[in-house]
């Protein structure tokens, strides 16, 4: 008897395969932008740069987990756009309350509205699109 190998069910048909667009657009302009602003001023506004690198970690297991795809994927993703959004609504907050904090801006200051709002917008679609997917994901 051979045992049958059970494939993930798919989080990214339909919507999220657009989710898994932005997613991979973010990863990619969080992680370089930090990358080079960390190895040339860093010493500017570390705590700025260091948030926009963890942002782009965020955005890259979050990309990770809907290629994924499964049960277990779509929980850590709704567990880690949670506190994505978390970290959004803190540092956006943040920013408008003491902007002397943050003589640079990151990925989420001002709730991302240096990339046209997409940061704030992005994990309530995922979060959305990851609760609505429960029961319709496909193997």
């Amino acid at each position: 008897m051979t045992a049958v190998e059970e494939k993930p069910a798919r989080l990214i048909s339909g919507p999220g395969m657009l989710l898994v667009w932005f997613y991979g657009v973010m990863v990619v302009g969080a992680v370089s932008r930090s990358v080079f602003q960390i190895a040339t001023e860093f010493d500017r506004a570390p705590l700025a740069y260091s948030l926009s690198a963890v942002a782009g970690l965020v955005y890259g297991f979050i990309t990770y987990t809907l290629v994924r795809g499964g049960e277990t994927a779509r929980k850590a993703a709704l567990v880690c756009c949670a506190a994505e959004l978390a970290g959004v609504l803190i540092v956006g907050t943040w920013t408008l309350v003491d902007p002397s904090a943050f003589p640079d801006a990151t990925v989420w200051s001002y709730y991302g509205g240096g990339y046209i709002f997409i940061p704030v917008l992005l994990p309530l679609s995922a979060l959305y699109w990851l609760r609505k997917s429960r029961n319709t994901v496909t193997p």
